[in-house]
């Protein structure tokens, strides 16, 4: 699909023509802020994955249509969460994740003649910005049937995650920040990191060169990281998670080697 950029559009969207489309599970205590952070006029769909805590009925209480399903890949959630839309427009939004006012106005103003919209996010750890997680464009509003979605893994192969959207048609770019509380707590970052690096590993091929390149380019990475994109200011935070993402690609390797075993 062929992606055009226009940061100018007409013929504003009615909220009301827009699903915001929420996955959960277990996310009964970050719905609340999502729900509050959305026009009120908005529609929203939740997919449910069998949580286990009171999301479904969170969800239900602020007015949002509920579908509990087996979780079974991003990529497939996204695609079904798609298809359930009812809306010409489709705003993707995790549980996590919440537009500042600037956004929201943005979300109120947006134009039709475009095929979908990239938003600007920053993804925060322990509670606070981190610089080397600032300004990521990602497409997150589009026509519902102009869209598509696909996996992008970090270390590469099959592994069906770190999903992304394309729409066959111009984009353009909302101002404001999409605002992503991801990483509450360390502990919280470790089990993402462990969950995702072991789902990438099933995903790919173990090769030793791969992992001999990718733990050498390991310390070349963490200084692009902390001096490149400023994670260094960040202190002991930003280097953490410097490091912890320059050894992503080696850490996926050493997964898919002890996977063979």
């Amino acid at each position: 699909m062929k992606s055009t950029r226009s940061r100018r559009a007409a013929a504003a969207i009615n909220p009301r023509d827009v699903t915001a489309v929420i996955l959960a599970r277990n996310e009964a205590h970050n719905l609340p802020l999502a729900f509050a952070s959305l026009p009120p006029d908005m529609p929203v769909l939740v997919i449910d994955h069998q949580s286990t805590d009171a999301t479904a009925h969170v969800a239900a209480d602020a007015g949002a249509r509920v579908i509990t399903r087996p979780f079974e890949g991003f990529v497939n959630a996204r695609r079904f969460a798609q298809s359930q839309v009812r809306t010409p427009w489709t705003f993707m939004l995790d549980a996590d994740e919440r537009p500042d006012a600037q956004l929201v106005q943005a979300l109120r103003e947006a134009g039709e003649s475009v095929a979908g919209y990239e938003l600007s996010r920053t993804t925060f750890y322990r509670g606070k910005p981190i610089r080397m997680w600032r300004g990521e464009r990602v497409l997150r509003l589009f026509k519902t049937d102009r869209a598509e979605v696909y996996a992008a893994p970090a270390a590469g192969g099959d592994a069906q995650l770190h999903e992304r959207w394309r729409v066959d048609g111009p984009v353009g770019l909302l101002a404001g920040t999409l605002l992503h509380e991801s990483y509450p707590s360390a502990h919280a970052y470790d089990m993402k990191y462990e969950a995702y690096t072991q789902t990438e590993a099933q995903g790919v091929r173990y090769s030793p060169v791969s992992l001999a390149v990718q733990t050498m380019k390991a310390p070349l990475r963490f200084a692009w990281y902390a001096l490149g994109r400023g994670a260094a200011l960040d202190g002991a935070d930003g280097l953490r998670v410097a490091w912890a993402s320059a050894r992503y690609p080696a850490v996926v390797q050493w997964k898919a080697k002890r996977n063979r075993s």
